[in-house]
Parts: structure tokens; C-alpha cells; sequence
């Protein structure tokens, strides 16, 4: 998507993968919910959960089909024009880039952790510790991820208009400082201050979401670029999602939700000072 956008266009077209993310949770968790408000509990734990997953089967058909008849882009194919491609992308990477691939891994560790705490961990939270039925805050999440995509168009249209990693550092700033009224306004149990809470941290997750399209490909020749991207992006994805839903599910309960908001705000700010530190310009 990057790379076939024209110019001054990059990050509105590198959000359109983004947007998948709200997209598909809306219609996943829809689902689930409609499935719950039609189904007993018993036939629900019995057959019913299945059912979502099942669907996704033809998904996963579309998605090869679709990935079977991209092509390659127009700025690697003047690279294999001029020379070779790397024989071992990744040991070129590591050799020659590894302070852009380090730096886009923990620039990315911020949008994970905020997802996976506004979304799975706030769900189990919810509904067991605090009581609330699961169809109910099911409907404030839906709610609250329209936030999401709003963030994401947003921030595509901003960062074009200044740069992705202006964007994404005022969203992991102002991740830092949520963290700290995550307690407050979560452990208040009052449904308005929950999904006003939820809406707030997603729509961050839109700014320091949305414009990783055209950040993380920009720190990397066209020869590497593919390998770059997907090395920081997946394994800040392991680093700030893997590891949250477990460590906010443990620190909840021994020292309560204003640990997990340090965590949420220590994340972000693990990102930050990455975004800080790697100033390299981006690659067109």
C-alpha cells in the first residue's frame, strides 16, 4: 500500500491495512455477541463458540487468494532491476540495519499493549472481578473501537500533513498519561467512566496504530524493506502483546488496576523514548 501511493499520500494509504484491525474485531466480537443474546449459556459453551470460528475458515481462503495474486511492488522491482536481492535478507538486516530494526521494535510495543489491555484483559476484568455482564461489555467495546478506526483515519490524514513519527509520538505521550487514570475510571465500575476510558485509549491506539504503515517501511531500503517491517513489527508485537494480557491479569491482582495503568504508561513509554532515539529520516 506504501509503496504504490503517490506522493504526500503514504500514510492515508498504509492505514487502509491498519483499519483491519478495528474491522475485524467489530465483526468478530459482533458475532460472538449475537450468538450470546441468541443461544442458552449451555448451548453457547457447548457448540456455539465454534461457530465464529468456523466462518473465519472462509476468510482465511480469501485472504490467500488475495495474497496469491499480489505482485511485487514498483519500488523492488527497480532494486531487482539494479542488483540482486539479498541471498539472506535477514543477515543483512541484522548487519547493516539493526538500529532501525531495534528502534521499530519498541516503537511498536506500545499500540499491542494498549490494544490487548483495552480489549481482552478489560473484558475478563469486567466481567469477573467487576461483575458485569458479558453481552454488556461486549457493546461498549463495539462501541468504543469505533474510536479505533476514527483514530486511524486521523492519524493517516495528520501524518501525511506532518509525519508519521510526530503522530505516533504524541500518541504514545498521551498513552503515558492515560495510563495513570486508568484505575480511577476503570475500578469506578460506573459503565459511562469504563467506556469512556475504553473509547479514549483505543482512539490512542489509532495514533500510534494508524501511521506504523508508513513509519516502520520508511526506516529501510526497498532490498530489506519487507523483511524490516515484518521483524519489528512482529516481535514488538510479541514484546507489548504477548506478554500483557497475562502480566495485566497478575498485576491486577496483586497490587490492583493502578499497576496495571503503570504498565500500560511504562510501555508507552518504552516507545516513546525509541521514536525519540531513532531519528533517522524515513526512506521514500
Amino acid at each position: 500500500a506504501v509503496e504504490n501511493a503517490p506522493p504526500g499520500w503514504k500514510a492515508r494509504f498504509g492505514m487502509f491495512p491498519q483499519l483491519g484491525a478495528p474491522v475485524g474485531f467489530i465483526v468478530a466480537n459482533g458475532l460472538f455477541l449475537l450468538l450470546g443474546l441468541m443461544l442458552t449459556a449451555d448451548d453457547f459453551l457447548a457448540w456455539g463458540w465454534r461457530i465464529p470460528f468456523v466462518a473465519s475458515a472462509v476468510l482465511v481462503i480469501i485472504g490467500l487468494w488475495v495474497r496469491l495474486k499480489l505482485t511485487e511492488t514498483p519500488a523492488f522491482r527497480e532494486v531487482l532491476e539494479k542488483e540482486k536481492p539479498p541471498m539472506v535478507p535477514l543477515g543483512e538486516l541484522f548487519r547493516d540495519h539493526w538500529k532501525a530494526t531495534i528502534g521499530g521494535t519498541f516503537g511498536v510495543v506500545a499500540c499491542f499493549c494498549i490494544y490487548y489491555i483495552a480489549t481482552a484483559f478489560a473484558l475478563g476484568y469486567g466481567t469477573t472481578t467487576l461483575g458485569i455482564p458479558r453481552e454488556t461489555f461486549l457493546q461498549v467495546q463495539l462501541v468504543a473501537i469505533l474510536f479505533m478506526a476514527g483514530g486511524i483515519v486521523w492519524a493517516g490524514y495528520w501524518s501525511d500533513a506532518t509525519t508519521p513519527r510526530l503522530v505516533l509520538m504524541v500518541g504514545c505521550a498521551l498513552a503515558v498519561l492515560a495510563g495513570f487514570v486508568m484505575a480511577p475510571m476503570f475500578g469506578s465500575g460506573d459503565l459511562f467512566m469504563i467506556g469512556a476510558l475504553l473509547s479514549i485509549l483505543l482512539l490512542l491506539m489509532g495514533f500510534v496504530y494508524g501511521p506504523l504503515g508508513a513509519w516502520l517501511p520508511g526506516l529501510f531500503p526497498a532490498r530489506v524493506r519487507y523483511t524490516g517491517a515484518s521483524v519489528a513489527f512482529n516481535v514488538g508485537g510479541v514484546i507489548g502483546g504477548g506478554f500483557t494480557p497475562v502480566a495485566a491479569q497478575i498485576l491486577a491482582e496483586q497490587g490492583g488496576l493502578s499497576f496495571v495503568g503503570f504498565y500500560l504508561s511504562l510501555a508507552a513509554a518504552l516507545s516513546l523514548a525509541a521514536l525519540l532515539l531513532l531519528r533517522k529520516p524515513a526512506i521514500d
